[in-house]
């Protein structure tokens, strides 16, 4: 039953055009998105590495969608094999489920055996005009084997967003005291939500040795923090365990990225206002659609020493949290900043209809000729 409750709003999408219309619409936001990230670190609400960490992690899904783009690339075509169709969570998230990228990161384990064992991109498309010119048929069955041959070479090459995407850290400053500041940043697909979700933290080191170079305390604290990167977990609930569990690890700021939902009435079934906006915009293709992206923050506020063993003392992070309302006890971060990305013409409708809720929502508008401008 539980099973059952957790797949029954995904959908697989068995059209060819179907297909290609979706795939086309997350190039068109994923490129959007790294536009986005250039303009808050104009402003100031990134610094340039944030931006270009964030940068190279929202490269990652565009070519993540470009390589299952490849895979499904003959979807409701007759290939002469059994082939399936591309999952998409229609209700939560807009994007795939979970599962599909577990079988991307078990194709690519797998990718340099199929690439030995299929001819090249170039013979095979030598052999599709030999079949269209001497049999006048349309070589289907090449389509679907070089789609393939294209999608374990995506795999091969890399630089894609995976299921999990281990941490990794960058040096910041060297402190006083002998401490180090480091960003570390990772990022999962979460299983909950079917969405991606990219962690920065920025903390101090107080250890001997440099956090990336020592290689007892760097593999620990890498397992400790893709075990608690789940979405269900509160940011306050994720620093605080790692501050315990780490002496000399010291989390001033922790952040959670969350990439989507996506909206789009052509392929998602989101009830609320963003879907009446979609629908009476009645935008053309391809800008049929809303993006939402938010943003938790966590911040340290202030250091609290205590006892360790019979003489020794450890320092211990006392995290802010929101003083508004008592959200902060809530949500478990110092602030959520919430924002969505639309393309001109839903957002024409969205400021004319004002919806509840969207007051304090940012909105970054996309022009047809794709330049990005920020509304709050």
């Amino acid at each position: 039953m539980a099973e059952a409750d957790l797949t029954r709003d995904h959908a697989g999408l068995t059209d060819t055009f179907a297909a290609r219309r979706y795939f086309a619409k997350f190039e068109t936001i994923t490129g959007h998105l790294v536009r986005v990230a250039a303009v808050m670190e104009r402003e100031g609400t990134l610094t340039k590495l944030d931006a270009r960490v964030l940068g190279r992690y929202l490269q990652s899904i565009a070519a993540t969608f470009r390589a299952l783009s490849l895979k499904y690339l003959l979807t409701g075509r007759d290939t002469g094999t059994f082939f399936g169709s591309l999952a998409i969570d229609r209700v939560e998230s807009g994007f795939p489920i979970f599962r599909e990228l577990l079988t991307m990161a078990n194709d690519a384990q797998q990718a340099e055996r199929h690439l030995a064992g299929t001819r090249t991109a170039p013979q095979i498309k030598d052999a599709m005009i030999r079949q269209i010119v001497g049999k006048l048929e349309i070589p289907t069955k090449l389509q679907f084997a070089l789609s393939q041959r294209l999608y374990y070479e995506a795999l091969q090459d890399g630089g894609l967003f995976w299921a999990q995407n281990d941490p990794q850290a960058q040096w910041l400053a060297d402190l006083d005291g002998g401490r180090r500041r480091y960003l570390l940043h990772w990022a999962v697909y979460d299983s909950q939500v079917n969405l991606p979700t990219i962690y920065l933290m920025e903390l101090e080191d107080s250890g001997r040795k440099g956090l990336p170079v020592d290689d007892r305390r760097w593999p620990e604290a890498q397992a400790a923090l893709m075990a608690q990167a789940v979405a269900g977990l509160k940011l306050v609930t994720i620093a605080q365990g790692f501050d315990r569990d780490f002496d000399d690890l010291h989390p001033k700021r922790l952040r959670r990225f969350h990439v989507g939902p996506m909206y789009s009435s052509a392929f998602t079934r989101q009830t609320g206002p963003l879907r009446a906006v979609l629908e009476e915009a009645r935008a053309p293709a391809g800008q049929d659609w809303t993006l939402a992206w938010t943003v938790e923050v966590l911040e340290s506020e202030r250091v609290v020493e205590e006892r360790a063993g019979w003489f020794g003392t450890v320092d211990r992070e006392i995290f802010a949290l929101d003083p508004f309302a008592g959200r902060g006890a809530d949500t478990g971060a110092t602030a959520t900043e919430r924002a969505i990305i639309m393309p001109a013409r839903p957002y024409q409708v969205l400021a004319e209809k004002t919806p509840p809720g969207f007051h304090e929502v940012r909105k970054f508008v996309v022009s047809e000729s794709g330049q990005v401008v920020s509304y709050r």
